[in-house]
Order: structure tokens, then C-alpha cells, then sequence
């Protein structure tokens, strides 16, 4: 495939550091007390917030509608924990029955143990042990999101290390109809059960690919016909004067501190900003993710008029 022209401004754009970071090693990972002779990992966010890094993942998710996601796709769970008269509500009866078929046990508990397996997170009266979430390769996540659609919308995360931000992101991204979202596999938060239970169950119809060296993945997104747009609050282009996104189109979003860093500046094809008029002078990770999505889907849909919006949006 002949190289295509790329904005040569995108090239020169500085981060707000001004320069790259060097990597420092991770810590040793204490488990954290939680009665006597108890112990756990913490979530990546409580490790951000004690000076440590870990890429140790849960394995438990919880609430109704993650555990319903997780149940009607039929992952694999091991183990369900319900409050007895939960079990028989029409919404989860037969779709625990095939699951007890397959092989997982469901426990019937009182509260309490609920509030102990979640560590007293709004369980809802279930939760449920799962295998570890699995990703999908780079090359594999292209030709899915090529197959679905001839103007995929894919979502690049540079270093998000809060698990809330991840979730809402992924949630807002398939809510709007992006086909997956790639993320690097170091200094960035994982898919967790906090990520799951924020996601409230968009992950089990969204593909995450995670990989090694995030500029790598996005020249191989280029070479698959993507464009790389990428958020940058000192971005002199803003994002609404973008004449089409006609294309396969690629979002990337920085880290929540930092922006996106200049190496993966370098590597798309236009940095936009989204024009603000308050003093506040930046916007969270998962909301500057939802604005540019909802931009790109937005003038779309104005390109298609007969296209109506026929499906409620459910706020909670």
C-alpha cells in the first residue's frame, strides 16, 4: 500500500510535558490487609493512589446487568453468589439453569457474603467469579471492526490508569457503535472487575486488543486504511471543523494527567482539541472520549437524515 500524505502538523505538535517520560520499574506488589490472615491485590487505582503499579487482575465482577451481559453471552463463569430470592426472578432463572449446566455453581448467600466477596461495592444482590478476560489480537480486532462496517470507529487509549475512566469509556464507545478500543499493556490500567462493573456489561459485545508498543499498533492501524485522530488539548485544529470522518477512523485519548505523550502525537494524522469556554482548562479522559466520539457518530448520522435515533437513552 502506497504511503499515504499525513499531516505534517500532527508531527510537531509538543505534549504538555514537553518531553517523553522515562519508564520506571514497577514496585513489588504488597497485598493489602483485610482482616487477620486475609489478604488481596490491590485494583490498579488503589496502587496509583499508593505509589505502586500492578497488572494483577481480578477475576470477580458484580450487579445485575454485568452479571446478566456476562450470563446471556455465555462466558465462562465459575461461580455465581445470589441472594436467594434473586434466583428466581424471571430476568436470571433460566439463563442460571443453563449456566448451572454447564458446569458453574451457584451459591445461594445471605448479604453479608456478598458485602464480603465485593468488598462492600453495590453488588445487587450477585456476583459472580469469571475467567480472566480475554483479549483480542490487533490484526484480529481490524478485520472484525472491517467486517462489521466500511467506516470502522476504533478507539486508541494512551496510558489510562483509572479503571472508572476505562469503563466508562468502553461503555460510551459501544454504546455509540465503535467496533473495539486498543490499549497499551504497560503503565495502563487492565480490564478488572471495577472495569466490568463500570462497563455494565458493554464488554461482552466490545473487543479490547492490548498491546506491547502502542506506536507500533497505530502504523499498523495506518497501513490498514486507518486515520489516527488524536485529542490534544493544545491542539490549534478543534475537532468540529474537520470537514468529513468518512473513513476508518481511529480516536486516541491520553492519559489522565499527562495527554496524550509525544511519541504518540508523532504518530497520527491530525491532533484536535475540543473548544472550551469555561475556565476550566481540560476535561476527565472518559469525557473528552465521549465528545469526540459522539462528534464523529454525529455527523455521520447528519450525512444519513433518514436514519432516525429510534433507541431510548438509558441514564443511571
Amino acid at each position: 500500500m502506497a504511503p499515504r500524505n499525513r499531516n505534517p502538523e500532527a508531527q510537531n505538535q509538543p505534549n504538555r510535558g514537553g518531553s517523553i517520560k522515562p519508564r520506571i520499574k514497577p514496585r513489588v506488589v504488597k497485598p493489602l490487609r483485610l482482616a487477620k490472615g486475609v489478604a488481596r491485590l490491590p485494583e490498579p487505582g488503589e496502587a496509583k493512589n499508593a505509589g505502586i503499579e500492578t497488572t494483577e487482575e481480578t477475576d470477580t465482577i458484580y450487579g445485575r446487568q454485568t452479571v446478566l451481559a456476562a450470563l446471556a453471552n455465555q462466558r465462562s463463569l465459575n461461580r455465581i453468589w445470589i441472594l436467594p430470592h434473586l434466583r428466581y426472578d424471571p430476568r436470571f432463572h433460566t439463563l442460571l439453569q443453563q449456566a448451572k449446566g454447564n458446569g458453574t455453581v451457584i451459591d445461594e448467600v445471605e448479604p453479608q457474603r456478598l458485602d464480603q466477596i465485593t468488598q462492600r461495592g453495590n453488588h445487587q444482590g450477585i456476583a459472580a467469579q469469571v475467567a480472566p478476560f480475554t483479549y483480542t489480537e490487533l490484526k484480529d480486532l481490524i478485520s472484525q471492526a472491517k467486517s462489521v462496517s466500511d467506516q470502522p470507529v476504533l478507539v486508541a487509549l494512551d496510558s489510562i490508569t483509572d479503571p472508572q475512566n476505562l469503563g466508562s469509556i468502553i461503555r460510551t464507545a459501544e454504546a455509540l457503535g465503535a467496533q473495539g478500543l486498543v490499549m497499551p499493556q504497560r503503565r495502563a490500567v487492565g480490564i478488572t472487575s471495577t472495569v466490568m462493573k463500570v462497563a455494565s456489561g458493554a464488554l461482552e459485545n466490545f473487543p479490547v486488543a492490548r498491546v506491547v508498543n502502542l506506536s507500533r499498533a497505530l502504523e499498523e492501524l495506518k497501513e490498514a486504511g486507518f486515520w489516527i485522530y488524536g485529542a490534544a488539548a493544545n491542539a490549534p485544529q478543534s475537532l468540529h471543523t474537520i470537514e468529513k470522518f468518512d473513513r476508518p477512523t481511529v480516536v486516541a485519548i491520553g492519559s489522565e494527567g499527562e495527554g496524550l505523550s509525544l511519541l504518540t502525537q508523532r504518530h497520527c494524522d491530525f491532533l484536535v482539541s475540543i473548544p472550551l469556554q469555561g475556565k476550566t482548562s481540560s476535561l476527565n479522559a472518559s469525557v473528552a472520549a465521549a465528545m469526540a466520539l459522539y462528534e464523529i457518530f454525529r455527523r455521520r448520522w447528519s450525512d444519513k437524515p433518514q436514519r432516525v435515533w429510534s433507541k431510548p437513552v438509558d441514564v443511571d
